[in-house]
């Protein structure tokens, strides 16, 4: 393990039970996130109400994501889920006759799916683009998007099986075409560099309960400045107004940039964790937790194939990601077992997922892989 790192892992408590590489699902908490959690909790506790102070955490939480994206603070929203993010992206644009088609994937997460298949009542024209062998070419992309598409919806790393597509080639090919790309990123931030600016990304979500280290309860919405103040959501509240018509119910006017999309309180227990864990993972630097995810995904294939384990993720460098996938009878059941041996994997439909983060070493992945391989003899 990078030395580096090696300082960080006395941070997570879980570490010295358990083997935990499933951050693609649930990331380690680390004492700094615990005890901002008690924190917000004692500050009940001891003085009833600490509204200014939880109000001035949201922004200075929402400053530390904007930094971690290269966005800027106004062009961030905050709110509870990325399902939530979707439907209130989802339910504000346009669908003209002539310009109303939403272009997803199969390779994206199901929620995603559910909220757009949704609107196809009010307007959206539903197109999906099918991948091909756990990938999906840029080919797929330039064939699909067409004129009349309104929007690209894309997950920039599969929760499946942890392919990784290149962002600014998806974008020049779909602005090419008029349409907007939204990225879900609940895969990527938090081990993968994202620049919004230089990726050129309209719209991005993610949530922080998996690799940003968070617990459940935040979810950030990125649009960029222009294009947010074009839109006018209707999934919005008070804390989408301007300060002057926040208690005015009879006027209203959106707050400047993404800030509109937001809705009523937020949960502030999760906002204070999202505030500690995003300034540790700054700390730690996401271009250095890439490389190092990097290099134990290659091993992470490397050593399961040698296992004998039949492998979903690309093998190709070009696609990897921290994520690996190996093929798994009963999938839900092998990580209930390897559960009881204290190693936490994710299951997903047929696949074992082996998602490690920077607090993890390759003896780990070693282990984790040798008591995996057990189960498919």
């Amino acid at each position: 393990m990078n030395n580096t790192f090696s300082s960080y892992r006395s941070l997570f408590p879980v570490l010295s039970e358990y083997v935990h590489l499933a951050s693609c699902s649930q990331g380690a908490i680390a004492q700094p996130v615990s005890r901002a959690i008690e924190d917000y909790h004692n500050s009940l506790l001891s003085s009833g109400t600490n509204w200014e102070q939880a109000i001035l955490k949201v922004e200075a939480t929402r400053e530390k994501f904007a930094e971690l994206i290269n966005a800027e603070p106004d062009e961030i929203a905050i709110l509870t889920s990325v399902s939530d993010v979707l439907s209130a992206v989802a339910t504000c644009l346009p669908y003209h006759h002539t310009k109303n088609r939403i272009v997803l994937t199969d390779m994206d997460f199901p929620t995603v799916g559910h909220v757009w298949y949704a609107q196809e009542g009010y307007g959206a024209n539903i197109s999906l683009i099918r991948s091909l062998d756990g990938i999906l070419p840029l080919e797929q992309y330039e064939k699909e998007v067409t004129e009349r598409t309104l929007l690209t919806c894309i997950s920039h790393v599969s929760y499946y099986n942890g392919y990784t597509q290149n962002l600014r080639e998806i974008a020049d090919v779909v602005h090419k075409k008029g349409s907007l790309l939204f990225v879900d990123a609940y895969q990527s931030a938090g081990h993968t560099p994202i620049n919004v600016k230089e990726m050129n990304i309209d719209i991005l979500s993610t949530g922080t309960r998996k690799y940003m280290l968070g617990i459940p309860g935040v979810a950030f919405l990125y649009i960029k400045k222009k294009l947010a103040e074009q839109l006018k959501p209707r999934h919005t509240g008070w804390f989408g107004q301007e300060s002057k018509t926040k208690f005015d119910i009879f006027n209203s006017t959106y707050a400047p940039g993404a800030r509109r999309f937001e809705t009523g309180t937020p949960s502030f227990i999760s906002v204070y964790a999202a505030y500690e864990s995003l300034n540790l993972l700054l700390d730690v630097g996401i271009n250095h937790i890439h490389s190092y995810l990097k290099e134990l995904a290659a091993f992470t294939r490397e050593f399961g194939l040698q296992s004998g384990l039949q492998i979903s993720s690309p093998l190709a460098t070009k696609g990897t990601s921290g994520i690996t996938s190996f093929y798994m009878d009963n999938a839900a059941e092998v990580e209930k077992r390897l559960r009881e041996k204290n190693i936490l994997v994710s299951a997903r439909k047929d696949v074992i997922r082996i998602a490690p983060h920077f607090y993890n070493t390759k003896d780990e992945v070693e282990y984790a892989i040798t008591e995996l391989s057990k189960f498919a003899k």
